[in-house]
Order: C-alpha cells, then sequence, then structure tokens
C-alpha cells in the first residue's frame, strides 16, 4: 500500500477498499451538499498568526475537559456502521483512541454492541452517543447497558429530527439492513477484498451485520416492521426529555448539534456539562451555518459554564486549531479515522489521527506557542470571525 501522507490520501485508499454504497454513505453530505463546502470555506478563511525566533521546537498540547487530563484536544466521533468499513471496526477505533489516550464514542447505531466493543477494547474510555428512540423504554434499557459497559459520558444529538434527505444512498442501493438489489450487489461484487475481509466474515461468524444496539426483530425483513415504530429516531425530541436523561444518567452529559446561542443558554439551564458545536459534518441540514462561523458568539455567551466542543470538516491538524481558538475545547473527528479503518484496520485509523496530531504540533511550533492555552489567546490573525475574549 502507498505511503499514506494527507487526509485526501486515506480518503482516497478508503474510496478504493470501500463499495461505492458504503463509502459515499461516510464520505458524503445531504441534498446539494452545500453545507459541506460551506464548512471547508470557514476554515480555510482562517489565518493565524506566525511567531518567529521563539526559541520553542516543541509545544504541549495536553488539555483538560471534565477534570481530566488528555494528550491532545481530540475525541473519535461516533459514526454509524464503523463496524462495514472494517471488520469489528468499532472495536479497533476504540483500540486506536485508546492508544492515544483520548476518548472514543460508540455510536447508538454501531454494529459492535457497547459490550462487545468494552471486551475488545478493555482499557478504552467509551462516550456513548444517544438517538432517543420513541420507544422511551427501549432508550433506558440503552442507558442501562452503556453504565454497564463503563461508559462514562453520554453525548445525545440534537440535530436529527427526521432522516436527512441523502438520495445517492438510493442511487447506490445502499441500506441498512442490507437488502439486495441488483446494483447494490453489483457494487458490493466489485470490492472483492472487502467482501472477503469483512461481509463474508460476518456471515460466517453473526449473520448479516446490523444495527447492534436494535432489538432483534429489527434485524430481518420479516420481523423489522414490528418493531420499526418503536426505534425511530423521536422526531419531537424536546428540552423535557433532556431533562428526563439527566435524570437518569449520573455521569456526563453533551448535547450535541447546537449552532445557536439560544440553544446553547438553553443547554446550560438544563443541566448539560458540555455542547458540541456541530453541523453533522454537513450530512443533516444542507443550509445550516457552519460551525466556525457561529463558535465565537457562543463561547461568549456559556465559554465559562460548560465545556464547549466542536466538530464538522477537520482534514488537518490546523483545523482542529481553528476550531480551538473559536473557543472549543476539544474537538470530534469522525470521517478521518474512518478513512483510515477503511485503508488498513485499527493501524490505519491510529496512523490518520496521530497524522492529525502531527500537523497540530507543527502548525503550533510555527505560531511559536508554548502550550494551547497560549496559542488560543492569541492566535488568529484573520478570519472572518470575532476571537473569543
Amino acid at each position: 500500500m502507498a505511503r499514506l501522507l494527507n487526509a485526501e490520501d486515506f480518503r482516497d485508499a478508503a474510496r478504493k477498499r470501500l463499495p461505492k454504497g458504503l463509502f459515499e454513505y461516510i464520505d458524503r453530505g445531504t441534498e446539494a451538499e452545500l453545507a459541506m463546502a460551506d464548512i471547508r470555506r470557514s476554515l480555510d478563511r482562517i489565518k493565524f498568526k506566525q511567531s518567529v525566533l521563539s526559541g520553542r521546537s516543541q509545544c504541549d498540547m495536553t488539555t483538560e475537559l471534565f477534570d481530566r487530563s488528555y494528550p491532545v484536544p481530540l475525541i473519535v466521533a461516533p459514526t454509524a456502521l464503523a463496524g462495514l468499513v472494517s471488520y469489528d471496526g468499532e472495536v479497533k477505533l476504540a483500540r486506536a483512541a485508546s492508544r492515544l489516550q483520548i476518548p472514543f464514542c460508540v455510536s447508538t447505531q454501531s454494529v459492535t454492541s457497547i459490550e462487545g466493543i468494552r471486551k475488545g477494547a478493555p482499557d478504552s474510555e467509551l462516550w456513548l452517543q444517544l438517538y432517543v428512540w420513541k420507544n422511551r423504554e427501549l432508550t433506558w434499557q440503552l442507558l442501562d447497558r452503556a453504565r454497564n459497559a463503563g461508559v462514562s459520558t453520554l453525548v445525545i444529538t440534537a440535530d436529527t429530527p427526521l432522516s436527512p434527505k441523502r438520495e445517492y444512498n438510493q442511487h447506490n442501493g445502499f441500506s441498512v439492513p442490507f437488502v439486495p438489489s441488483v446494483r447494490g450487489v453489483v457494487d458490493v461484487l466489485s470490492r472483492p477484498a472487502w467482501l472477503g475481509s469483512v461481509m463474508m466474515r460476518y456471515l460466517m461468524t453473526s449473520g448479516m451485520p446490523s444495527y447492534a444496539h436494535y432489538p432483534a426483530e429489527f434485524k430481518t425483513a420479516i420481523t423489522r416492521d414490528a418493531v420499526a415504530q418503536d426505534v425511530q429516531i423521536e422526531s419531537g425530541l424536546g428540552w423535557d426529555d433532556i431533562a428526563q436523561i439527566r435524570d437518569r444518567w449520573s455521569g456526563k452529559i453533551i448535547i450535541k448539534g447546537i449552532l445557536s446561542e439560544k440553544d446553547a443558554v438553553q443547554s446550560v439551564k438544563a443541566g448539560a456539562d458540555g455542547i458540541v458545536v456541530s453541523a453533522h459534518g454537513g450530512r443533516n441540514f444542507d443550509v445550516a451555518p457552519a460551525p466556525a462561523n457561529v463558535l465565537p458568539g457562543i463561547a461568549a455567551a456559556v465559554g465559562e459554564k460548560i465545556a464547549i466542543m466542536a466538530d464538522s470538516g477537520v482534514r488537518r491538524g490546523s483545523d482542529v486549531l481553528k476550531y480551538l481558538a473559536l473557543g472549543s475545547r476539544s474537538v470530534l473527528v469522525g470521517r478521518l479515522p474512518l478513512y483510515g479503518l477503511a485503508a488498513a484496520g485499527e493501524d490505519g485509523a491510529f496512523d490518520a489521527l496521530s497524522m492529525l496530531m502531527d500537523e497540530m504540533h507543527s502548525n503550533l511550533v510555527f505560531a511559536g506557542a508554548k502550550n494551547l492555552e497560549g496559542f488560543k489567546k492569541n492566535a488568529i490573525a484573520s478570519s472572518g470571525h470575532s476571537q473569543r475574549e
């Protein structure tokens, strides 16, 4: 395999490895993909101040979050179906994150259950991303499972009241659980290495892969209708639901998908410990503002009251630093470790994240920074954004 030197190299390796339907599911956005383009533009506009003759060749990237210290301000974001990208993909991501001493956030829509991930990565710091289902009892049962698996932090996705329009999934014949179609079968057969190492391994061991946290009836076409309504994402989710979850969950709670000062302030009132300023990677609401454009205002409004994180569009270490300079305490990365996972499994995910860390460090050295806190105070040279005071 050719040496992978940047995010585009990892992305290209993933594109060549995965069936088109699966690759586009993780790679693309929604509707006209305007949000993805806007996210990229918003980050590219930001420039850092350079400082020469600082006498420094090293920079401390240690960060504090929820009274814990991490060597770098990164979190592996929750991504649905990572277990289709590579066999036991969620376990491999958890192990890669553990090697770097950063958290891994498990998706409600993972292929491997939270119990299976804990067994396969016993030393990992696991968070759980929660989609609240219409059937609350099933939702509470999932919280109990997470608690028993040693999950420390709950990340409630608040920006998905319904399934977004991703017509390319239909064009590609891609669905979960997999429904055979001529287009889908041809697509899968075009990637024999993936078919043999991922899909066939599942079929020979645990059967057709699906969402591991969903009821068993959801996994087959014959019984799916009986539970389909129960596990629909709650379209009417409100702040009262957050209060209910707060009463049931003693660990940390983060609300993901915040893009306004109003919602950030309400998150504080609801008792959340953190928020993620996020446009869902441009995958949900195609005319949503880019996180970089709203993050400074949100940080000014609630930065002293709640832990602020950010995500969407990270391709370079400098992108992480831009979110930090605008007011985030840590940054979630989703697509990039998935590209690495597709390219080379656990080691590929580790290498992609390590590459990001190396780029962060080099940018900090060019900026003459001693540590992240010093960098954030005076980092931005120009941006079109207001830097947090």
